[in-house]
């Protein structure tokens, strides 16, 4: 459960401790700045900039209802944070489950990945896709487009 914010906590408190350099010598807007940085990084790799996070079983229950794609994804994924990112609000239209929160996700990436945990992965139609083009995802949800 306190997995995917070990990341975050860590850019605190390097931020932290690197802030504290500039205040000792005297600089107070480079340690707010440097500061600044540091909280948006813990901030981007942190599950807040994702759309809450189900299990695998509901995810693909969900899926099979509604037609819409379920992503495997984890903190700290730079591909993720891209998928996430390039894909703006419809991102909240996708199934989105943290293989760290879930081992029965972390399972089925596993499975679809030869043993590997490559995120992310999209699941369509049953069909797993590992780090697909944020285009053919948004496709995926709108395919009359």
């Amino acid at each position: 459960m306190m997995r995917p914010w070990i990341l975050p906590a860590v850019l605190m408190f390097c931020g932290t401790v690197a802030a504290t350099g500039p205040v000792v010598g005297g600089h107070p807007g480079s340690a707010a700045a440097l500061l600044v940085v540091f909280v948006l990084l813990a901030v981007v790799h942190s599950p807040l900039v994702f759309p809450r996070s189900v299990t695998a079983p509901e995810a693909q229950r969900r899926s099979a209802a509604d037609g819409r794609p379920v992503v495997f994804w984890r903190p700290g994924c730079f591909y993720c944070l891209r998928l996430r990112f390039r894909l703006g609000r419809h991102a909240q239209r996708l199934h989105w489950v943290d293989i760290w929160r879930d081992p029965a996700g972390a399972a089925v990436v596993r499975a679809a990945n030869d043993g590997n945990e490559t995120v992310p992965t999209v699941v369509v139609a049953g069909r797993p896709h590992v780090n697909p083009e944020p285009e053919w995802v948004r496709k995926q949800l709108f395919p009359s487009s």
